[in-house]
C-alpha cells in the first residue's frame, strides 16, 4: 500500500492524465466537425464581417448620443439656439444611418449563418448516414438502433442551432465587449476600468457552471436513447401491445423514462439559471458604480462641454447595456454550447466508428460457384464474451446442393449461415465460398452472390414492384413476374387491383406474414445468386405453399446452392443434407434416413412432428 504522500501524488497525477485525455478528446471532436463547414467558410467569414459592421455602428451610436445631449442641454446659463439645430440634425441623421447600416448587417449576418450552419448539418447527418451504412451487424449493435436515430435527429439539430449561434455570437460578442469598452475608455478611462474588473469574474462563472452541468446532460442524452428505443419498441408492436391490452403498461414505462428526463434537465436548468441572476448583479453593479462615480466626476467639472459631463455619463451607461447585451447572447450560446458539447461527442463517435468488415485492396470481384466449406470455425459476437456461439464447425456443401438446418431454439442455426454471406467474421477459422475464403471477396460481391431472406422480414413504404426492385434495380416484369412464381407470391398479387404496382404501407403491415415473406424470397431470387439462405422464412406459409416453393427451386434453380433453416421437418426431409445443431456445435448430418438411422434426437423430432410415418404435403 503506498503511503498518504504517495498515494496524493498518484490521485494528481491520474488527475492531469484525466484532463489532458479530455482536452486531447475535445480537440479530436472539435477537428472532426470542422472538416465539415469545408466549402462554406466563405459563408462564414461573410457573416462575420456583417457582424463586425452591425457592432462598430451600434457602439457609436452612444458615442454620438452623448452630442447630441450635450446640444439640447448645454452648460448652464446657457441655452439651445437655432444655430445649434445644423449640428443637432447632423448628429441625429448620423446616427439613423447608423442604426440602418447596422440593422441591414445584422439581417446579413444572420443569412449567412443560416447558410453555414444549414450546410454544415446537412454534409453531417450525410457523414453519420453514409458511415452507418458500410456499418456491419457488430457496429449496429454496439450503438443501437434508437441510439442512432437520436444522433441523426436530436443530436445534429443541437449542434447545427449551436453553430449558427456561434457563427454569429462568436465575433458579435467579443466585439461588442472589445469595442463598447474601447468607446467607454475614450468617453472616461477611469470609469472604464470597472469592466475589466468584472469581465474575468463572469468568465471564470461561466466556466464553472460548464464543468458542473456537463456530466447531467451527458445522462440526458444517453436517456433519450432508452426513450427512443421504448417508442420505436411500442410503435413496431402495437398490434401485441394492443392484442394484449398492455396500453397502460406501455404508458407508465414511457412516463418513468421521460419524468427521469424531466428532473435531469431541470437539475441542469436550474445550475444553469445561476448564470444569468449572476451576469446581470455583475453587471447592474457596474453600473451603480459608474453612476455613483459618474456623478461625482460631472460635479467636479461643473459639467463642462470639454470634460466629463452628463452626455458622457449617459454614453458610458448605454455602453454597460451595450456589455449586458453581448453577455447575455455569452450566456445563450454557452447554455447551446453546453448542451450541443455532449451531442457533438456522440456524433463524433459515429462518424469515427470504423466499420469492423470490410473489403481488402485487390479484392475479388467474381464467385465461381455456390460451393460452401466450414474449416474449423469458431465465433462468439464479442471478445469479452464467455463462450463461443459456434464451436469447431466442419462443413463441405457441394454448389448446388440443397442443406436443411434444423435445431433447438438459441442453437445459432441463423449465425451459421450468417458468416456465408460475410455479415459477421468467423473468430476462428475459415469460411470458404466458390473454394476461396469469404474475406479474399470485395463486400458488394460476396453479397450479390449470396441472398439472405433473414427470420425478420422488412417491407419499405412503396409497391410490390419497389420491394422486388430491390433484387434488380433493373429487373423486366417477365424477370420480377418469374421471380414471384419461384416463390409462390405471384398467385396473391394477381389478385390485387394494381398487381405489382400495389402499395405497401410501412413495415408491410397490409399483408399477411405468409405473403411477406414469399415477396421477400422472389426479392432474393431476382439476384439470381449462386447461395440462396432461407433463415425460417417459410414458417408463415401453409405446408401445401411451402412445398411448392421447394418443388419450383429444384426443378428451376439447381444450380443454386439452397439452405433452409426451419422449425418443421416436412420443410427440410427432403433436403440432401441436413444438420442438426445445439449448442453451437453440429451434433449430426446426413440424410433424412440416414438421421433416422443414427441420431435419436432427430428421430425423436421426426417422430413428435409425424408420427413416425410419411406425410402427404400436397
Amino acid at each position: 500500500m503506498p503511503s498518504k504522500e504517495e498515494q496524493m501524488v498518484i490521485d494528481a497525477v491520474n488527475k492531469r492524465n484525466e484532463e489532458e485525455i479530455a482536452r486531447l478528446k475535445n480537440m479530436h471532436i472539435f477537428k472532426t466537425l470542422l472538416t465539415y463547414m469545408k466549402g462554406y467558410w466563405k459563408y462564414v467569414f461573410l457573416a462575420w464581417i456583417c457582424v463586425a459592421i452591425e457592432v462598430v455602428c451600434e457602439v457609436l451610436i452612444p458615442f454620438m448620443s452623448q452630442y447630441v445631449i450635450n446640444i439640447i442641454q448645454p452648460e448652464p446659463p446657457a441655452v439651445m439656439t437655432t444655430n445649434d439645430v445644423p449640428s443637432l440634425l447632423m448628429y441625429c441623421g448620423i446616427m439613423v444611418a447608423m442604426a440602418i447600416v447596422s440593422c441591414i448587417g445584422g439581417i446579413l449576418a444572420g443569412y449567412f449563418a443560416a447558410i453555414a450552419s444549414s450546410n454544415f448539418g446537412r454534409k453531417l447527418r450525410q457523414a453519420m448516414y453514409y458511415n452507418i451504412q458500410s456499418f456491419s451487424f457488430s457496429n449496429i449493435d454496439k450503438f443501437s438502433t434508437a441510439s442512432l436515430i437520436t444522433r441523426l435527429t436530436t443530436d445534429c439539430t443541437n449542434v447545427t442551432f449551436s453553430v449558427q449561434a456561434i457563427v454569429r455570437m462568436v465575433v458579435r460578442a467579443p466585439f461588442m465587449m472589445v469595442f463598447a469598452v474601447i468607446m467607454a475608455a475614450i468617453t472616461s478611462w477611469q470609469l472604464s476600468l470597472v469592466f475589466l474588473g468584472a469581465i474575468p469574474v463572469l468568465g471564470f462563472v461561466l466556466f464553472f457552471i460548464s464543468i458542473k452541468v456537463h456530466p447531467t446532460f451527458v445522462k440526458v442524452f444517453n436517456t433519450y436513447d432508452d426513450l427512443n428505443a421504448s417508442v420505436q419498441e411500442n410503435l413496431t408492436g402495437i398490434r401485441v401491445v394492443k392484442s394484449f391490452g398492455r396500453e397502460q403498461f406501455e404508458n407508465e414505462k414511457f412516463g418513468r423514462v421521460s419524468y427521469f428526463i424531466y428532473k435531469t434537465f431541470l437539475h441542469a436548468e436550474r445550475i444553469l439559471a445561476v448564470n444569468s441572476p449572476f451576469m446581470q448583479l455583475s453587471v447592474y453593479t457596474c453600473m451603480l458604480i459608474i453612476s455613483y462615480f459618474g456623478a461625482a466626476m460631472i460635479v467636479a467639472s461643473g459639467n463642462a462641454p470639454t470634460g466629463f459631463n452628463t452626455g458622457s455619463l449617459t454614453s458610458l451607461i448605454s455602453y454597460v447595456m451595450q456589455i449586458l447585451m453581448a453577455l447575455n447572447f455569452v450566456s445563450m450560446v454557452f447554455v447551446m454550447v453546453t448542451i450541443a458539447r455532449n451531442s457533438a461527442e456522440r456524433i463524433t463517435e459515429v462518424i469515427n466508428e470504423k466499420p469492423n468488415l470490410t473489403s481488402k485492396e485487390n479484392a475479388l470481384t467474381e464467385v465461381k460457384d455456390g460451393s460452401v466449406d466450414f474449416d474449423h470455425v469458431h465465433f462468439r459476437y464479442s471478445d469479452k464474451a464467455s463462450k463461443d456461439v459456434l464451436n469447431d464447425i466442419n462443413l463441405h456443401i457441394p454448389s448446388g446442393a440443397t442443406v436443411g438446418i434444423i435445431g433447438a431454439t438459441g442453437s445459432s442455426k441463423s449465425t451459421l449461415v450468417s458468416l456465408i454471406a460475410r455479415l459477421y467474421d468467423a473468430t476462428s477459422g475459415t469460411v470458404k465460398v466458390g473454394g476461396v475464403d469469404v474475406r479474399e471477396y470485395d463486400l458488394p460481391t460476396i453479397r450479390d452472390a449470396v441472398a439472405v431472406v433473414l427470420q425478420k422480414n422488412v417491407l419499405f413504404t412503396g409497391t410490390i414492384r419497389s420491394n422486388l426492385l430491390w433484387g434488380k434495380e433493373d429487373a423486366t416484369d417477365e424477370e420480377i413476374k418469374h421471380a414471384c412464381h419461384l416463390a409462390c407470391a405471384d398467385e396473391f398479387i394477381e389478385k390485387f387491383p394494381q398487381k405489382y404496382d400495389s402499395p405497401i404501407v410501412e413495415g408491410g403491415t397490409n399483408v399477411s406474414g405468409g405473403q411477406k415473406q414469399r415477396l421477400c424470397i422472389a426479392r432474393a431470387l431476382l439476384k439470381s445468386p449462386k447461395i440462396l439462405i432461407l433463415d425460417d422464412s417459410t414458417s408463415a406459409v401453409d405446408t401445401r405453399t411451402d412445398a411448392l416453393i421447394r418443388e419450383s427451386f429444384k426443378n428451376e434453380i439447381p444450380d443454386v446452392t439452397k439452405f433452409i433453416i426451419a422449425q418443421r421437418i416436412l420443410s427440410i426431409k427432403d433436403c440432401d443434407i441436413i444438420l442438426l445443431l445445439d449448442d453451437g456445435k453440429i451434433i449430426a448430418q446426413g440424410t433424412n434416413d440416414e438421421l433416422m438411422e443414427s441420431s435419436p434426437v432427430y428421430k425423436e423430432i421426426y417422430e413428435t412432428q409425424l408420427g413416425g410415418g410419411d406425410f402427404d404435403e400436397q
